[in-house]
Parts: C-alpha cells; structure tokens; sequence
C-alpha cells in the first residue's frame, strides 16, 4: 500500500511543531492508529511511542531527532514530521520547516504560548508556510480552551480564530462542536477513539443551552472574518443570505494557504479525542505541493535565477535536508523532491559538490524503519541511500540539469565540553566517528583548544551536548571522559580602528609583497544569512591592489577574525574598509595578500576598544505566586532581569533574559527558592556585550591568570 504512486494533488507534507510537552508525538501517535499504519497506539511517558525510537528518546521520554512517517486517510497521502520541542534540537525544527508544506502547530490546553511556541511559529513564518493550531490536553487540569485562543492572537497571529469549540460535561472533556458543519463528536462510544457519536450541536443534552449560544455567536464571527479572505462569502455575508458549511470551507482553504487566517482546533490525545477531525482538516485545508509557490533556485552555470516547478515531468531537482548515520545501516540522506523523479540505480549531481554520485536504495521512513520503492517522484519525501559526499542542505539534481537551492542556515553553537578517549582506540574510534555524527546535526562544531590540545564540542546547550556524548557511549562504544560546559563567547569592537601591515619576504628564491591598509567599525545586520557576520567593502583603487588579489585578502580578514586577540573566540559584528595598500608587479601573490589581511586586521582589532560578547537566554518561569519573590530574586543575583509578568489561576509567568553562563546549577535553585514547585524554559535569543567587570574576570580566567 505504502509503495502507491499519488499524484501530487494527493499529497500532503506537513509537519508536527511545538513547545516540549505539549504532546506531538502523542498526536502522531493517534494519527497513525487510526489510519491503520499501527495497530495498537504507543505512549511517550512509557517510552513505546513510534516515533520517539532512539534509546534516549525512550529514556527522556521527548523528542531528539525528527522522525519521518507516510500515512493514509480519505486516498491521500499524508507525508508527516514529527519534530523535537526542545530549544536544544531547533535545528531538527529549522530543516524540516525548510522542505515542508505545512505544519500543525500544537499548544499545550494548560500552558498555552510558551516560549519555544514561539520560535517554532516564527520558523514557520519565514518560510510562509500555511499552519493548523491545534489546542491539545483540554483533559487536563487547568486548561483554558479561551485563555490559549486569546495568547495566539495577541502573541502570534491576530487572525487565528476556532473552526471548533469543545464540550465539556460535568467537568470531563467530551467532545469537538465543528463551527462550519455544526455536528457534535461525542467520545463516548469507545475508548480509544476509533468510533464517537456525531449529532447536531443542539440535539444533545451534554450540550449546554450556554455552549449552544456560543456556537452560533462565534460561527457569525468566524464567517464575518472569512469573509474579507472571499468575495463570494463577503457577497453573502452583507445580504445576509445563508452561509451554508461548503461556503465556509472553500472560503477557510483559500485564508489557510495564504497563511492570512489560522483555524484553531482542539482535542485532547492521550485521551484518544479530537484526532479523526484534524485529520480531516489536514487534508481539507493544507496544501498539496502543487498549492505552495514554486521554489527558487541558481542555475551555477548563468547564474541566473529560475523557478523550479512541482512537475514529474521535469529534470529532478531536490534538496538534502537530513543526513542520519547508523552504526550498522549506513548513511542515509532524506530528500525532499521539487520537480521530476529519479529511479534506484540513477545518478544524481551533488551542485554543491560537483561530485556525481548513484543512488542505491530509495526508502519510504517510518521512524527508524524503511520499506524500499523503486522511485522517488516530485512533491515526495524520502531517504536514499548511496550519497556517500552529500552534507545537509546540498541541493541533489539530474546530472545534466544543474540547480543549485538555498541553504538552510543554521543558529551558532552557544556551549562547549572537552572530551578525551579513554584509550588509544577509542581515540581512532573517536576520530572517525565524530565527523560522521556532525553531518547530522550541523550545529555541532569540533574545536582543538589551542592551549591544551583538547578536542571541543559545541552545541546549542548541555543536553544537545549530553545527547552526543551518550550516543558516542551507547551506539558506536566509545568510551570518553567529558569536561565541565563552558560557555561561547565571542568578540566585537566598540569603536572605529586603523590597521596596516606590509609583507616582504623571500621564499625559495621568489619575493612575496603586500601591503594592506584597512579600517574597521562597529556593523550590525543580518548580513544576508552569512556565517562571517563580518562586512568587507573595498575601496582600494586598482593601482593600489588588483582586483585579482581582493578576494584572497578577504579570506585573510575572514581567517583572522576567526579567534580575536581577548580570548580567541570568534570576531563579529565587524565592518572593514579595504582603503589602501600596494603590490609588485613580480613578486605580489595571493598568498602574501592573504597574509598580509590577517595581519592588517589583527592590528586594527589590537588599536580598537575591544569587548565580549555572551549568549543571552529567554527564560520563561512558572511559579506559584508566593514563591514569586524568591524567584525573582534568585534571577537578579545572576545578572537576569524580568520583561513582563502574566497571571493564570493563582501562578505567576515571568518571562525575562539571563546570560547562559548564569545558568549553570539553575534546575536546584529554582527548586530550592520555590519549594519544588516551579519549573522553567529557556532558549537563545541574541549576544550581548558582557558588562566591563564581569567581562575582564573572563578574559583573565580564559588566559589562564585565574584558577
């Protein structure tokens, strides 16, 4: 069944994206179960759900890793990603988003929008990728079916508004009410939600004169907001004809891939409720690849730009989004396919590479598991086998249509750990393994510390890094010892600097000559999803230095910004201005001006004001009100300041800043100042200059002047 070519109106890539808890991988659960891929429905808190395969996974009982699955509902194929909600595995959020159509969005019923809510929402947003809301746990304690509509909208979308309202009878959650059709979805046939009574919202008595007012209150509402996304609606809506369910459908899918309207949905999965209907959203009001804009690629012969279209009948081109590496399988890279089809056996061109390489295996995912297929049409998403040199975000084409597609851009690593073998072959084990290992995972970066010689790992924090080193015990039987995290810092300027440096030297019987005269200032951009983050302009003439010679005297600024003169970590934020310099017409070279960039910008750093830069977090803490001032405290003495403070039944939601390196030992504290009681999130939001005093204690600890 599985092995079934549909056509691409058939098909629907979405992906499963929230805050850590607020049950995904629960809802892919039920999702597969009822439409038949699994027979018997698996639990997260008991380590058995499909998706969450890894040991650690299990263990941790959250998501690591994005996990791939196809299923089936109304003769459509539902391609689906399961993704992780903690801050520590964004990356895995980042790529999916990248290749994906759409997305489902899940919030928790109790804690509504919370912190990697909304990094999760604006991932989508720069991809413009059309989302479901989907308010999970309304059997919980606590939860706020309004109080979780409202935060959508003030906070990520002020046209998200409920294509459904739930029932609740004698304090249980029951049920969904459908604005647009008016029926009622009883749970109350089964437990697990395989069968469920469909009535009229007003037929029941379960149903409450009050939610049966609020029915139709907030079904005008939503017809009224339909009605400026479609002219046949808003027609109906002004001469108050009747706006019949067809009506409001076609108006909710044309808002809904625009991504100018959000419906909300509502259920509660670990109670086996609401799921049937999502599915039905899902295929009714998410795109096919044929309904999202076709994508933009670079021919890398021309140069030129071009539309790749959604279309089997032209040459293959697709992106490499994901490598996974398995002990004993291989290498596996997933590609999602934009346009034409490519067959087990053909050769493919790495763009990125120039390298050809042939595929060997084409699978359909299912977690960890595989079922092979023969082909790997347009607007599908599977794993091949075979592309032994292809890295994430290599763009993978026909061998004789080049098309070279964007990246995907990735955030810096925030903290690092040394680690060291144990033994002589651990250590080759080591040195083999861990490169392999970064190709999943790009925000993993290997470092040599220039002082000790000690191999560093960086990552987005200290369960990403504690997640790596437990693979490297678990899965490949490496045994390391791991030293204490250490923050990433980095280096900028605070004010304008000249700098200047001649090379003149003789190698071999041949000159070098360079000489280079550059002028830095501080720079703040986005400079256009570059790595560098720092700007060079030349304004040297050609009688100066030829042009022939700039591009390798970047790559000296480049190189040397690569560990400033404070504490050798990276240089940012930078702009430099190429004003001058001199060549000779026998003895200049690119390498002497690349020697002679790094050493220019060395200096200019050296006349600079020089500062650090530290990792700040958003911090997102819930505690009973009476431990609020202990907390706040607490958060003070680490240099943390509170932005904004919410109120939900007697708790306190203080959402604030912190420097990473504040952070260490954080989980005891919060437990000590509140009784246990309180928990928290954090994720990475920008760098900031470190604060003068704090900033010369580093710099001495890092130089070795302290213990």
């Amino acid at each position: 069944m599985i092995q079934k070519h549909y056509s691409l109106e058939n098909i629907r890539n979405i992906g499963f994206i929230a805050h850590i808890d607020a049950g995904k991988t629960t809802v892919t659960e039920r999702i597969l179960f009822y439409t038949g891929i699994v027979h018997q429905m698996g639990e997260v808190h008991e380590g058995t759900a499909t998706m969450d395969w890894m040991v650690q996974e299990k263990e941790r009982g959250i998501t690591i890793t994005s996990a791939a699955t196809t299923c089936f509902w109304k003769d459509k194929r539902i391609n689906i990603i399961d993704t992780p909600g903690h801050v520590d595995f964004t990356v895995e959020v980042e790529r999916s988003l990248r290749v994906l159509d759409s997305a489902v969005v899940i919030f928790c019923g109790v804690g509504g929008v919370e912190p990697q809510s909304e990094t999760v929402w604006h991932q989508a947003d720069k991809y413009h990728i059309p989302r479901i809301a989907f308010i999970n746990k309304l059997d919980r304690i606590g939860c706020d079916f309004e109080y979780v509509v409202e935060t959508i909208n003030s906070k990520l979308h002020p046209n998200a508004y409920p294509i459904q309202l739930p029932i609740d009878y004698k304090d249980e959650f029951i049920g969904v009410i459908d604005l647009l059709t008016l029926d009622a979805y009883i749970y109350d046939v089964d437990e697990l939600g395989l069968e469920f009574s469909t009535i009229k919202y007003d037929k029941d008595e379960r149903i409450s004169h009050d939610l049966q007012r609020k029915v139709i209150e907030t079904r005008n509402k939503l017809a009224e907001k339909l009605a400026e996304f479609d002219e046949a609606l808003l027609k109906k809506y002004i001469e108050e004809d009747e706006i019949t369910a067809d009506d409001l459908k076609v108006a909710l899918r044309k808002a809904t891939l625009s991504c100018e309207f959000i419906p909300i949905m509502c259920g509660a999965a670990l109670r086996n409720k609401g799921i049937q209907p999502l599915l039905n959203a899902i295929v009714d009001y998410l795109p096919s690849p044929t309904d999202v804009p076709a994508i933009e690629g670079i021919d890398p012969v021309t140069g030129n730009k071009k539309k790749i279209h959604v279309d089997e009948s032209l040459p293959f081109a697709s992106l490499a989004f994901k490598i996974q590496v398995n002990p004993y399988v291989g290498k596996l890279t997933y590609l999602r396919a934009y346009s034409g089809k490519i067959h087990k056996g053909d050769h493919v061109l790495n763009v990125n590479t120039g390298k050809k390489e042939r595929i060997t295996r084409i699978m359909h995912m299912h977690a960890n598991k595989s079922v092979n297929v023969s082909t790997l049409y347009a607007g599908e998403i599977s794993a091949v086998a075979g592309l032994s040199e292809t890295a994430s975000g290599d763009s993978i084409t026909a061998v004789d249509a080049p098309m070279l597609l964007e990246r995907i851009q990735f955030a810096d690593p925030v903290m690092s750990v040394a680690i060291e073998p144990k033994t002589k072959a651990d250590q080759d084990n080591l040195q083999n393994t861990l490169p392999r290992l970064l190709e999943e995972d790009p925000t993993y970066i290997i470092t040599e510390d220039k002082d000790t010689g000690q191999t560093l790992i960086s990552g987005m924090g200290e369960l990403h890094l504690d997640i790596l080193v437990d693979r490297l015990k678990r899965e490949f039987k490496i045994d390391v010892n791991v030293g204490k995290p250490r923050v990433n810092y980095k280096e900028t300027i605070l004010d304008e600097a000249d700098g200047e440096a001649k090379v003149e030297r003789s190698v071999g019987g041949h000159g070098q000559y360079a000489e280079v005269k550059l002028h830095i200032e501080p720079y703040s951009d986005n400079f256009g999803g570059s790595s560098n983050k720092i700007l060079i302009e030349n304004q040297a003439t050609e009688d100066e230095i030829p042009k022939e010679f700039i591009e390798a005297l970047k790559a000296g600024i480049y190189e040397s910004a690569l560990s400033g003169f404070l504490t050798g970590n990276r240089v940012e934020n930078v702009k430099v201005t190429i004003t001058g310099g001199s060549f000779s017409l026998v003895d200049s070279s690119e390498l002497a001006f690349k020697i002679a960039g790094s050493i220019a910008f060395k200096q200019a750093l050296q006349n600079s004001n020089a500062a650090l830069l530290e990792p700040i977090m958003k911090i997102n803490i819930t505690t009973p009100e009476e431990y609020m001032g202990n907390v706040i405290n607490d958060l003070n003495s680490r240099r943390g300041k509170i932005l904004e403070v919410h109120d939900k039944n007697k708790i306190k939601i203080l959402n604030g800043l912190v420097p990473l390196s504040e952070t260490f030992g954080y989980t005891t504290a919060l437990r000590s100042a509140s009784q246990g009681r309180a928990s928290y999130s954090m994720e990475f939001k920008e760098y900031e200059i470190v604060p003068e005093n704090i900033s010369n204690q580093i710099i001495k600890k890092m130089r070795g002047y302290l213990e």
